[in-house]
């Protein structure tokens, strides 16, 4: 019935109805891949449409009454919206940008519009309430419901077991990744998409749940503050969306990647990439990443072979397999390794049934998902005297005796980020200071994803549990507190780093 390019391996279907193929219009979910390149759930939507000759629909929601909603995080996502509305518009597709104004007041939208569909598909996106809310809907729509893995240049399943070592999933990504790259999305599937015109939506759904007004797409602050959500976080310096994505990735590209490798560490370069907001929202894909690092490297896919056809296959070193300088093999570690190995861990690790059940098939999120020996040896020194203890609210406010933690905290606090080596010592920090480990481990999940826009993702949800021992080996010698979890100070830290024009900025 259907011809779509999209992998099997990123395709689910979540209920046994039937496609209604007299249904009035293709409805797409975007839920979490929030843009129109580089997007195979939209891509499989509009596979659909054409194969029915029915219109698309777009609903693209924002609901108010998740955990630690703000004007911080709606904001980034509007931006998008607006991104997506101009875009979708210039194709002739339907979008209903909804932005849910009361707690509550979008339930029935989706049902509503599920009734009259022939097929609703979705994103695939592992973290955070997303996963409960689709299995809800799937449970409760009329016609068939698919998700879409869009998250990275691997299939989320296209493994079948949880690593939990970095080099052990290296080596299996090295393996398999040529074939995975030889399928990857189109750059921009409404280009050639022959679909009908939109029709406006059913009145009636349209009046209930009006789309959200041009003043709030437009970055209206007083339509914001008017959502019943936190206004004591503020918007971040940076702009959300499709737009601002391409425009820092240029920028990374051109000027920062040459000069990864040897000064990303350094806060005072200024050369990280500061892509994650826009990859965890969904406004930049994995796979126009990989495009444009592959493009200023002149990288063809055919060098990385296929499984089967002769080519010596790698051993999961960090450097090397791409052919590529050594910045881009750098950054790329970062990008599909360190990132994709916490969407393994989502996707695969939460493990379903009754009974006692091993670390690494425990909710990710779970302070006992932990290693057994970094469970262990937390254990051991959970009761060790601890020098200072602070309360989080002094957390939050970056009001400790350490100026280069208060400086990341403030980081976080203004901007929404926080430099990515900073970070480590920022988590090994609130690990040596609060009461037990497993409080650590609240503060750090508070902190994170109250104010970081690359929050409550796969992610950085690995960074905090690489603080307490996640993808990490015992280290000695033993220490308070600590045990045998790897130990950072900011004395070592200041000596490393260049942090002069970081300190000046961020001190509080």
């Amino acid at each position: 019935m259907i011809s779509s390019s999209v992998p099997e391996l990123r395709l689910r279907t979540r209920n046994a109805m039937p496609v209604r193929e007299g249904g009035d219009y293709v409805l797409y979910w975007m839920i979490a891949s929030r843009r129109t390149r580089y997007n195979f759930g939209l891509e499989r939507a509009i596979a659909w449409s054409m194969a029915l000759d029915r219109p698309l629909v777009v609903l693209e929601a924002l609901r108010c009454g998740y955990r630690w909603a703000s004007d911080r995080i709606h904001r980034f996502v509007i931006d998008g919206m607006a991104d997506n509305a101009r875009r979708l518009a210039a194709a002739g597709v339907a979008h209903h940008p909804y932005v849910e104004p009361a707690e509550g007041a979008g339930k029935g939208l989706l049902g509503a519009l599920a009734a009259r569909a022939c097929v609703v598909v979705t994103d695939d996106y592992p973290c955070f309430f997303l996963p409960r809310m689709v299995a809800s809907a799937a449970r409760q729509a009329p016609v068939r419901l698919e998700q879409v893995d869009s998250n990275g240049l691997l299939p989320m399943r296209a493994a079948d077991r949880v690593f939990t070592t970095a080099r052990s999933f290296r080596i299996f990504w090295q393996r398999v990744i040529g074939e995975h790259l030889g399928a990857q999305p189109a750059v921009d599937p409404l280009k050639r998409a022959k679909l009908r015109p939109a029709a406006p939506l059913p009145r009636a759904i349209a009046r209930r749940w009006p789309a959200a007004s041009p003043a709030l797409l437009g970055g209206d602050p007083a339509a914001l503050s008017a959502l019943p959500i936190d206004h004591t976080v503020p918007p971040a310096p940076c702009r959300g969306g499709p737009e601002a994505a391409g425009k820092a990735l240029a920028r990374f590209v051109a000027d920062r990647l040459p000069r990864y490798l040897e000064e990303r560490d350094h806060p005072d370069a200024g050369a990280t990439s500061g892509l994650s907001p826009y990859l965890h929202f969904g406004h930049l894909a994995a796979h126009e990443v990989f495009a444009a690092v592959a493009r200023r490297e002149a990288f063809r896919v055919e060098r990385l072979g296929r499984p089967g056809d002769g080519v010596k296959r790698p051993s999961g070193s960090r450097e090397g397999f791409w052919g590529m300088s050594a910045s881009a093999e750098a950054f790329l570690e970062q990008l599909v390794t360190w990132r994709e190995l916490g969407f393994n861990a989502f996707a695969l690790g939460a493990s379903e049934g009754d009974g006692p059940r091993p670390s690494w098939k425990r909710d990710p999120t779970e302070y006992e998902s932990l290693p057994d020996w970094a469970l262990a040896t937390l254990e051991k020194h959970a009761r060790d005297r601890r020098p200072r203890v602070y309360p989080i609210e002094a957390l939050a406010a970056g009001a400790t005796y350490d100026r280069i933690w208060n400086a990341s905290q403030v980081e976080l606090l203004r901007e929404g980020r926080m430099h990515n080596y900073l970070r480590m010592l920022w988590g090994k920090k609130i690990l040596e200071w609060s009461r037990t480990p497993r409080e650590a481990l609240e503060i750090m999940i508070e902190l994170n994803d109250r104010y970081a826009l690359d929050g409550r993702d796969p992610n950085s949800t690995s960074g905090i549990f690489w603080v307490l021992g996640r993808y990490d080996r015992a280290w000695g010698p033993e220490r308070e507190i600590f045990g045998t979890i790897r130990y950072m100070s900011s004395e070592n830290t200041a000596r490393k780093l260049h942090l002069k024009e970081y300190l000046a900025r961020y001190t509080p």
